[in-house]
C-alpha cells in the first residue's frame, strides 16, 4: 500500500507566509518550520540549561518541525484574520483540527501514535514552540526591515509585544542573548 504523508509534507515549499505584506523575499512554510524547530529546540535547551526544567528539547524540535503542517490543506491564514476575534480563533483551531486527521490518515497505522503525540504536544512544548514561532515571525519582520520594507514596521512592533506577552522566561532569554544578532550583518557576526 502506498502512503501520501511525506509526499504531502514536501509541498510545505509552496506554501508562502506574509500574504498580505510586499516580501522582499518570500518565506515558504518549510522554512519558517525549520527555523521556528531551532528556535523552539533552543527554548528547550533554556529551559533546561538556565530554568532547571526538564523539557525533551528534541521532541519539541521534532513538534516544532510539524506544528504547521495543516497550513498545506488550509493554506496560511494571516494573522489579522486568524486572531480576529474568538470565534474566528475557535472555527480554525477546529478546521486545523481536521486539517491535522486529515494528513494523519495518510500515515500507516503503526505509525500514528507517534503523529497523534507530535498534533498534540504537552502544555510545556506548545508554550515554547509556540513562542519560537513568535521569535520566527520577529526575525522576518526584522530582516525585511533591514532591507528597508517599513511594510513589516507595524508588525514589528506588536510581534515584539506579543512575545513579551507570552511572559515565557525562556523566549526572554532567547530575546536577550540571540535576537539582536539578526539586525547584524554576516560580517559584524565574525
Amino acid at each position: 500500500m502506498q502512503y501520501h504523508f511525506y509526499a504531502m509534507m514536501s509541498r510545505m515549499k509552496n506554501i508562502y507566509r506574509w500574504g498580505l505584506m510586499r516580501n522582499t523575499r518570500k518565506e515558504n512554510l518549510s522554512e519558517h518550520s525549520l527555523e521556528v524547530a531551532q528556535i523552539a529546540h533552543a527554548l528547550a535547551v533554556i529551559n533546561n540549561t538556565r530554568l532547571g526544567g526538564n523539557a525533551n528539547p528534541e521532541f519539541i524540535a521534532v513538534c516544532a518541525m510539524y506544528h504547521d503542517t495543516t497550513e498545506i490543506i488550509t493554506g496560511d491564514m494571516p494573522t489579522p484574520i486568524k486572531y480576529h476575534n474568538e470565534e474566528i480563533k475557535n472555527a480554525y483551531k477546529q478546521i486545523e483540527a481536521v486539517a491535522a486527521k486529515r494528513l494523519t490518515e495518510k500515515l500507516p497505522n503503526d505509525f500514528k501514535p507517534f503523529f497523534d503525540k507530535i498534533y498534540n504536544p504537552d502544555s510545556q512544548s506548545k508554550k515554547l514552540i509556540k513562542a519560537a514561532d513568535k521569535i520566527s515571525a520577529l526575525i522576518k519582520c526584522v530582516e525585511e526591515l533591514n532591507m528597508g520594507n517599513r511594510e513589516f514596521a507595524v508588525a514589528e512592533k506588536s510581534t515584539r509585544k506579543a512575545i513579551e506577552n507570552l511572559k515565557c522566561p525562556e523566549a526572554d532569554i532567547f530575546m536577550s542573548e540571540f535576537m539582536e544578532s539578526f539586525s547584524l550583518s554576516l560580517d559584524e557576526q565574525n
